[in-house]
Formats: structure tokens, sequence, C-alpha cells
């Protein structure tokens, strides 16, 4: 949840704060299952190549949209440069 507006993170960064590192298709499972309930920014998870991994027509393009809309900027290939995109927490911030 403290991925902030513009932002990108991916499963395999969110599972190593979580203290799993290689947990990346638990981190997926997880938001598949509550991100509506607990309000989770799922949009905002990709792969570790820069890419949505939904594929068409199961939610690629609504999470395009919704990052489109918060200023991100996709490469000519559909990916996301993690070098300008991806959030840098301050690693106090999660404990």
């Amino acid at each position: 949840m403290q991925i902030p507006h513009g932002k990108v993170a991916t499963y395999g960064q969110i599972a190593a704060y979580a203290g799993s590192p290689r947990a990346q298709r638990q981190v997926a499972m997880v938001l598949r299952r509550s991100s509506e309930k607990e309000m989770l920014p799922w949009f905002r998870i990709i792969n570790s190549k820069g890419f949505i991994s939904l594929r068409p027509g199961e939610g690629y393009e609504l999470q395009k949209k919704i990052l489109e809309k918060e200023g991100i900027i996709f490469n000519k290939d559909a990916s996301i440069d993690l070098n300008v995109y991806l959030w840098e927490p301050d690693m106090g911030s999660l404990l």
C-alpha cells in the first residue's frame, strides 16, 4: 500500500520486502485474492523486466490504462523503464 502514485514495484521486490525473496508467485496470488478487499494497489506491481504480467483480455488493458493515468509512460515494446519508475522505499518506513 506504500507504493506511491506514479511508481511501480516488482513481484520479487515485494516478496523480498516481505522476507521471502523467492516468493514472487505468492505475491501474485495474494494480490489476486486480496486486492479488492484490502484496497491494495495491485496495478502498481509488474514483473522484473518491466512488463505487465497480466494477459490481454485478462486485466492487461485495465492495468496499463491505470498506470498511464498515473503518468507512467510505456516504452515502444510495452515495458516500463524501471530506472525511472521503480519505487525505492526508505527501508525504515517498511518496518
